[in-house]
């Protein structure tokens, strides 16, 4: 059975001064990546993809560099946008970030609507399902609240009531049924691996 590994980047180079679409991964987030690129060796991996944000595109190399294959880029894949603030530091991104997920129809400070960002992922998805012609597994490397949005699709509930990702610093990740698109594992990091 061909799955889809949707994957959210790890730890990240926080830098106010650059805009967030590219900040790349730090040492700790290569790291980590590199430990799951050699995870996905074992796996039939087919076709890689990510969006076009500096961190999902040097973990989609990593994975690409240790599998022998390229990547292809979505900006549909992308994170909510949230250019109309721009870098909010914590606590209060995080703030926002609730007030994103707990008001999905309602565009938060600006950002993209999260019913609009998640109509674009799951699209984004479906397509890469329908179109990638390989057979093997896809790995999609792509964002925190992007998967969020993604999953609480699959889990056909609002959007705040899915199941999150626990890893405070990303590199989680999902496994979903390539034929059916539908969730066959559940949020894991990439230190606790494949559930099968």
């Amino acid at each position: 059975m061909a799955s889809l590994v949707f994957i959210t980047h790890p730890e990240v180079v926080i830098d106010p001064d650059q805009p967030i679409p590219e900040w790349p991964l730090n040492a700790t987030g290569r790291a980590r990546m590199e430990r799951f690129a050699g995870l996905l060796a074992g796996r039939d991996v087919s076709a890689i993809h990510a969006s076009t944000e500096r961190k999902a595109m040097d973990g989609a190399a990593i994975v690409a560099e240790r599998l022998g294959l390229s990547y292809r880029t979505d900006e549909d894949l992308g994170e909510n946008d949230r250019s109309a603030t721009g870098y909010i530091a914590p606590p209060e991104f995080w703030d926002v970030v609730r007030e994103f997920f707990g008001h999905p129809h309602e565009s938060i400070r600006g950002w993209e609507r999260a019913v609009d960002a998640q109509t674009r992922i799951v699209n984004a998805v479906g397509r890469i399902l329908r179109e990638d012609e390989t057979t093997g597994d896809i790995v999609v490397v792509s964002h925190g609240a992007v998967g969020c949005l993604l999953t609480a699709h699959l889990q056909k509930v609002e959007i705040g009531k899915e199941s999150r990702p626990q890893h405070p610093g990303g590199g989680c990740f999902i496994v979903i049924d390539r034929d059916s698109f539908t969730l066959t594992q559940d949020w894991r990091a990439i230190e606790d691996g494949f559930a099968d």
